[in-house]
């Protein structure tokens, strides 16, 4: 059994918790263990990421109530999120109270460094950054860590 499975296998043990699975397992943005740190923190109970990336992989938006497992910087499993909330709008609607419920800095700091990822990653498919591009909003609790 991998330790990302274990981890689960733990959690669902503790929380006593059956027949529920987990979506995915990932790692936060391209600090991946300082964000993943702020998680187990519980300094981070939000995340930001572009809605056409979704669509261009084909991939579904997370949906309220999921699971998943979030991994630090050597694939690590070091918390399990359940997700809140999930909201697409322009990313320059992001209000500064979501922002600052992502536990990186400040507005500024967020927007920033949304606006570096995003347009790297565009550049992978030819496009370009847009500040009212759509953006995935979505708010989760963690409810488990080690």
């Amino acid at each position: 059994m991998d330790n990302i499975q274990q981890f689960w296998n733990d959690f669902c043990v503790v929380t006593q918790q059956e027949d529920i699975k987990y979506k995915d397992a990932f790692q936060f943005g391209a600090s991946t263990d300082w964000l993943a740190n702020l998680v187990v923190e519980g300094k981070k109970t939000a995340t930001t990421s572009g809605y056409v990336f979704y669509e261009l992989e084909k991939e579904a938006l997370p949906q309220v109530g999921e699971y998943y497992v979030v991994l630090n910087g050597e694939e690590e499993p070091v918390a399990v999120i359940q997700i809140q909330s999930v909201e697409v709008l322009p990313m320059n609607e992001v209000s500064e109270e979501f922002a600052l419920a992502e536990g990186e800095g400040d507005y500024r700091f967020w927007w920033d460094a949304h606006e570096k990822f995003f347009s790297d990653l565009l550049k992978e498919y030819d496009k370009e950054f847009s500040p009212d591009m759509l953006v995935v909003c979505e708010r989760f609790s963690k409810v488990y860590s080690k």
